[in-house]
């Protein structure tokens, strides 16, 4: 069973979807032929319902012209949180190893602030 804030998710997620497609003006018929599914799995979807198949949602997303944003949802670039412990988890110091050292850098290698590049 879902948690109460999955389940409060899907059903905002059903509602907006229910929304979007009325604005668009698709009826129900019209929409379930474009997602491919019955007028009952379409009632489930903007019901909420959490039995219904990712792939359905992502078919009304589509005719809905809003694909792309499921396709970034979840986009590593943004990932704030995974940004955030791949930090935490970045050595204190770097211990250098036997084999081969960099080269020096030359000072006309080095900016004003003292970065080399």
């Amino acid at each position: 069973m879902a948690s109460f804030q999955v389940q409060a998710v899907l059903k905002q997620l059903g509602a907006d979807i229910q929304t979007a497609r009325k604005r668009r003006m698709l009826s129900v018929q019209d929409f379930c032929e474009r997602i491919g599914v019955s007028d009952k799995t379409l009632h489930k979807l903007e019901r909420g319902d959490g039995g219904v198949r990712i792939e359905t949602f992502a078919m009304a997303l589509l005719a809905l012209g809003e694909l792309d944003r499921l396709k970034e949802m979840l986009d590593p670039a943004h990932d704030d949180l995974g940004h955030s412990l791949d930090r935490a988890r970045l050595p204190k110091r770097i211990s250098r190893k036997s084999g081969p050292r960099p080269p020096a850098l030359r000072s006309d290698e080095i900016n004003d602030d003292g970065v080399g590049f």
